[in-house]
């Protein structure tokens, strides 16, 4: 194979006398040189499998990627079984079972990863058939066991609860349906009902008609000439048979005549994720493709060189992060701007970034800001050529999207000869600010009105995770946020059975982040309680409180609680606070009516004597609490956790399944054992 080499020539100024540099102006860089990329091969099976061959011969090693070639699906009610599908090509075949497949992976020393697309394979060269019988055996006789359909659907379930609070999944959700419409492959959203809906027959049918040859590529990279590429094809994927695969009519998007401003409530949030989205025909290796990279770079490039990071960032001090995305596609791509802002300027933050999108569409562009963004492209596009397997996916893209055989051998060519006018064109036309959609999700109590502010005489409309308008309507004639509690109260058991327990105890386990934990839980009245986590039989950490004193307790080290802290755990020891809020002089506010997963709920913000505010959400029809967001200290954003499963006790209902979101750490807990009124000693409390 050919080396890969670019020459950049630079001008160098001679002082006479002294042959000194003049350090006072950059050098110019040459004119930029044809690539040589270096070579590959493709050939073609009879059964219609395309094959790209890129030999390396640095590295003892050898990849095997297999990718399916079709139009994008939309999936209905049933959205999300495309991609069980490909997880469930993995766990297990009609001659090995899942563990079998993983204990010869890792024996050889290899990866093998399949997806809804295809199958990627990974192995030193000495393993190669290994490595090969193993990626066919998955490819040709895949079980599709029920049983591991059920722990997707479970883990899926599960990821479900906790994206429904993350900022960037809420906004891909929204924006995605109102670009493309929830009825199509790119705009739909999987959703507890649809993945309920999966069965093991809808995977085989996907699998059945779309893993053919004839709408595959084979991409083999590394340690491995052509001729023995070819026979290792034709050993293993040559019998492979092709057949007719169903075709899907992709629907384009209209155009937006007008911009939509939408919002999305999360709870408690001292920020904003906004974000400015709308769809562009743009096509990978299109005349526009690297003009309109390069205007986006200058935009909202990552780093600290796009203007968008310079205004959001550097001078206003508003954000971490501003960054765009320009995403080109062969059917339809999209333009989507994001940024984490104060809470407080969101209207501000959006004016600020369709102010530097004007800007780019009526000014030049500096020729030294051109000049810094080009280098910068050009120099990832060099580091890039370090991988083999790029010569890899340009070989393939050339052949997918029916580009010019020297389109990346041109590309440094076809960078350098961007100019500021192109970039203007490209703002022109690819820099949409009044047709765009505007998206903030933050609390809606505080930013619906900044939304206004920036909407003119368009309505601010709300969605929640699941792209659906939020209607909030009236609360009923008379109700109070006592009431709402009463209600709970009644809920559970009502009064004389929550006030008949003396002492209760909660045994759960705990789930973060692939780390299984035990929480137990003691309290007795009178305000008495032990909270303990537990990693197998080793305490990790301890609360307790024996009705005057408290203590925490971690790596052996205690610290007595005072003050606030104390008091806190105080009411944290109570069995069922709700029955004497009044007393205790607890501050309920009715905040309104409310939507969860499609549901009413009566939304109240109850502030304890030591003002700590909750956010509580009680369910409008069966009177259970549903969520509950605690505001973290210093601007640590929230915790939010999520209630289900109520099981009745000695006639009370306790919340069985609970998720907790804490920042960028999900929580599920799940309670195995409740017992009331057993007797609990008071050395359980002991300080």
């Amino acid at each position: 194979m050919k080396r890969i080499s670019f020459i950049i020539l630079f001008a160098l100024t001679v002082v006479t006398g002294f042959a000194q540099l003049d350090r006072s102006k950059a050098p110019k860089a040459g004119p930029a040189t044809k690539l040589n990329l270096g070579d590959y091969t493709k050939f073609e099976l009879k059964n219609g499998l395309k094959v790209i061959v890129v030999e390396n011969h640095k590295h003892p090693v050898v990849s095997f990627s297999l990718s399916l070639d079709i139009d994008p699906i939309y999936e209905g009610d049933k959205a999300g079984y495309s991609s069980f599908t490909g997880d469930l090509l993995r766990a297990g075949t009609e001659n090995r079972t899942k563990s079998q497949i993983d204990e010869e992976i890792d024996f050889i020393g290899a990866s093998l990863n399949t997806s809804s697309n295809g199958i990627y394979a990974r192995s030193l060269k000495k393993h190669e058939d290994e490595l090969l019988d193993l990626m066919t055996d998955v490819l040709y006789h895949p079980l599709f066991p029920q049983e591991e359909l059920d722990k997707l659907v479970k883990q899926s379930l599960s990821g479900l609860k906790v994206q429904k609070d993350e900022p960037q999944a809420i906004t891909s959700n929204i924006t995605s349906a109102l670009m493309f419409g929830k009825e199509s492959a790119y705009g739909e959203i999987s959703s507890e009902e649809t993945i309920q809906n999966i069965t093991i027959d809808d995977c085989k049918q996907y699998y059945n008609s779309y893993f053919k040859p004839n709408v595959a590529y084979l991409v083999i990279v590394g340690d491995v000439t052509v001729k023995e590429a070819k026979k290792v094809a034709k050993k293993y994927f040559g019998d492979w048979e092709s057949a007719d695969v169903p075709k899907h009519e992709f629907q384009n998007p209209v155009d937006l005549d007008k911009p939509i401003f939408a919002m999305s409530n999360k709870d408690g949030a001292p920020q904003s994720y906004i974000s400015i989205s709308y769809p562009i025909n743009l096509k990978p290796g299109s005349a526009d493709d690297i003009k309109a990279r390069v205007m986006n770079q200058i935009f909202g490039g990552h780093g600290f060189s796009g203007r968008l990071m310079k205004n959001l960032r550097e001078d206003k001090a508003w954000t971490y992060g501003a960054y765009s995305s320009l995403n080109p596609d062969e059917h339809m791509g999209y333009f989507r701007m994001a940024s984490n802002v104060r809470g407080s300027i969101t209207d501000s933050a959006f004016v600020e970034t369709q102010m530097e999108m004007d800007r780019l569409i009526n000014e030049d562009v500096d020729e030294d800001d051109l000049t810094l963004v080009k280098n910068a492209m050009a120099g990832s596009f060099g580091r890039s050529l370090e991988d083999p397997s790029t010569l890899a996916r340009f070989a393939l893209n050339i052949d997918k999207y029916g580009l010019p055989v020297d389109y990346y051998e041109t590309y440094m060519e076809r960078l350098e000869a961007v100019t500021s006018a192109d970039v203007k064109e490209m703002a022109k036309k690819y820099l949409k600010p009044n047709k765009a959609i505007y998206l903030a999700v933050g609390d809606v109590n505080n930013i619906e009105s900044l939304m206004e502010n920036i909407s003119g005489d368009a309505k601010v409309v709300e969605y929640d995770y699941y792209a659906n308008k939020v209607a909030r309507s009236g609360l009923p004639k008379g109700l109070t946020a006592q009431k709402v509690i009463d209600g709970y109260i009644d809920a559970l058991g009502g009064e004389d059975h929550l006030k008949s327990i003396h002492d209760l105890s909660m045994k759960c386990t705990m789930s973060i982040q692939g780390m299984n934990l035990a929480l137990n839980t003691y309290q007795k009245a009178s305000n008495k309680i032990c909270v303990e986590t537990l990693m197998g039989d080793n305490v990790l950490s301890k609360q307790v409180f024996d009705g005057a004193k408290g203590s925490m307790f971690m790596q052996g080290q205690k610290q007595e609680l005072q003050g606030d802290m104390l008091k806190e755990m105080e009411y944290q020891a109570m069995i069922f606070p709700e029955l004497q809020y009044s007393e205790l002089g607890y501050d309920l506010q009715l905040l309104g009516k409310d939507k969860l997963d499609g549901k009413d709920v009566y939304k109240l913000i109850i502030t304890n004597p030591v003002k700590k505010e909750t956010t509580v959400y009680f369910d409008a029809k069966s009177g259970l609490k549903v969520k509950e967001v605690v505001n973290l200290p210093q601007g640590q954003g929230s915790s939010v956790t999520l209630y289900s499963e109520y099981k009745d006790v000695d006639g009370v209902k306790f919340p069985v399944v609970m998720s907790q979101t804490v920042g960028p750490q999900s929580i599920a807990i799940n309670v195995n054992e409740v017992l009331v009124n057993k007797g609990i000693q008071d050395e359980v409390f002991a300080n």
